[in-house]
Order: structure tokens, then sequence, then C-alpha cells
């Protein structure tokens, strides 16, 4: 999926009728305020003043199709002039699988919104009732159908770690999610955040923290599932505000370069299966992707400093290889 300069308009928590146990919309989006269409304005009205065009505006955080219909008139609304003008060239908007009908998806049309993204975090039902969700994995299911059918780009999101899940229910959300077929996907692994039931749970012991560590294990899982799909991963934890790095974040799975880490370890895998028929002392280069080497190679170079150590190698490089695709290749193994 192309990316393009995003516009985001924080939409915190309006109009959702559950109170999931891991959510504080104004925390995780750095965002206290309700917005309005004056924020529309304004925010449009500075990426202009750059000289920018062919932006997308995306309404995220909250519910937005669960707000009232005239809020969400008066938000879309705004953008009107900015589309007419070339300024935005598409407006995306994230939403719960239960607030989804074809009247709806009609209106959001009619003002131009190319893509809609879908909150299911789970396929596992009892996972989504652990985690206070308030609706189902059928839901979804119907609110994907429905959103491809009027012709809107499809984006899915789901968590890992969360209540009731473990390593299997994450794989299989991942495999429900994919085979619904989305134009692209986020995978935000469950951070514990302040003031929040699930931050109440861990701390009385009925919840298990989804650590770092968990996390880049079972996003390296499911990280290739989506890429064999030809389905792209467009964001991978939660995206860093300064709230959750100064401590909002009390626990679980919260790191600024997570999905670097995950797409390491991922590679690190792929890795470790070419080399293990490679005689220990010899010299190899392996090959990657040109976007792909810093991930390979690691943080401080830790990738390849444990495959080194692991198969005892005299000298492991990382070359870019433009044919590589999303995998490795052994380029070179010298005595």
């Amino acid at each position: 999926m192309a990316r393009r300069r995003i516009v985001p308009i924080f939409v915190p928590n309006w109009g959702c009728p559950n109170d999931c146990v891991f959510c504080d919309q104004k925390r995780i989006s750095g965002s206290p305020l309700p917005a309005s269409g004056a924020d529309v304005t304004r925010a449009l009205e500075a990426a202009k003043a750059q000289g920018q065009t062919g932006l997308e505006l995306a309404f995220y955080g909250g519910s937005f199709t669960a707000v009232s219909p005239a809020l969400q008139a008066e938000l879309l609304r705004a953008a009107r002039p900015w589309l007419e003008d070339g300024t935005v060239s598409s407006i995306r908007l994230s939403t719960r699988p239960d607030a989804v009908d074809p009247a709806g998806l009609e209106m959001l049309k009619g003002h131009g919104v190319t893509t809609v993204e879908l909150g299911a975090q789970s396929m596992d039902d009892g996972v989504l009732a652990a985690s206070g969700r308030g609706h189902t994995a059928a839901d979804t299911v119907r609110a994907a159908g429905l959103v491809k059918a009027a012709g809107l780009k499809l984006i899915l999101q789901m968590m890992t770690g969360l209540p009731g899940s473990d390593r299997e229910k994450d794989l299989l959300t991942a495999r429900r999610v994919i085979a619904l077929a989305p134009d692209g996907a986020r995978i935000y692994p469950t951070v514990i955040v302040k003031n929040t039931p699930l931050e109440d749970m861990w701390r009385a012991g009925t919840y298990r923290e989804h650590t770092v560590a968990d996390a880049v294990a079972v996003c390296a899982d499911i990280l290739p599932l989506f890429e064999a799909a030809g389905i792209p991963v467009i964001r991978l934890g939660l995206n860093p505000t300064d709230a959750l790095s100064a401590g909002d974040a009390a626990a679980g799975a919260y790191h600024p370069a997570l999905g670097e880490l995950v797409r390491s370890e991922a590679l690190r895998r792929q890795a470790a299966a070419l080399l293990r028929d490679v005689p220990p002392g010899s010299r190899v280069t392996l090959g990657v992707a040109p976007e792909r080497v810093s991930a390979m190679i690691g943080q401080r170079r830790r990738g390849v400093m444990s495959l080194q150590e692991e198969f005892g190698l005299a000298e492991l490089t990382v070359r870019a290889v433009k044919t590589a695709g999303n995998g490795v290749s052994l380029v070179d193994v010298r005595p």
C-alpha cells in the first residue's frame, strides 16, 4: 500500500458503547480533548501553508461511525474544501465492527471517505468478552464484508496478548484476519495503560503482562503470515507519544521501536534456518532487501552477533540484494 503524508485527527472514545479493559484513548492518542470541524480546518490550513497536497486525512481513535450523524457530518464537511482543491486526496477513519451499516458507509463515501479501519482486535469470542469489547468475531466478518461491498478500502486492526488470549489464539486471529483479505493491517500488542481496568487486573494478578519479549516472539510468528498473503502490516505497536513514554504505559508491550524488533526477529529466524548446515568457522554473507538491512543487523548489531555466536561463525555480514523480497538469502559461504 503506497504511503502518503497523513494529517491525523484524534476522536477519543466518542460514541463507543463499551469500556474495553485496555482502553484509555486520551493517553493512547495523546489527545485529551474532543475534535471538531474547526480542528480539521486548522490542521489542513497548516498543511496547505507548507505547500503540501495529496494528503490523507485520518480520523483515529474512538468509534467514528458510533458518534452522532451530525458530528460525523461536521468533521467530514470541514474537509470538503480541501478535497476540492487537492490538498486532501483521501480520507480514512477508524471504527468498531458493530457500528457499521450500509447506509452509514454510503454516507461516508459521499463525503470522500476512501478507507475504513475496523478494530477487530481478536477473532476469538472468549477473548473479546474478557476484554470488554462488546462485539463478536462474527460482527467483524460482517462489517468487513460490508466495507468491501461498498467499494471502500479495508484495514483490520488486531491485538496480541489480550486477557484470555495466548499464542495459539493470537495466531488464529491473524489467520482469520488474513482470510478476510484486507488491504492492510495493524498489529497492536497489548499495553497496560495507567488508570484502565487492565491495570487493575494486572496489579491484582488476574492478568499476566504481555511483555515486549512476548510480543516480539508472537508477532515474529504472525508477520510472515501477512507477508506471505501479500497484506501489508502498516503499523506494528502503538505509536509512541510523550505521555506513554513518560510513564502512562505502566507495563506491557510498549517500545518505541517495537516494529523494528519484530522484523529483526522474523529475519533472524529465517537466517537461522539457512545457517543450520553451514560449517562452524565459516565466513558468511546474507542477502536481504535494501530496506531490511537495518532490521537484519539488529539494534546494536544484536541480530548478527547472536547468529554468529549461535552457529560459531568466523564472520557474518549482511548485503542488500534487490531481489530478496521479504526473505533472507545465503549469498556466500567461505571457509
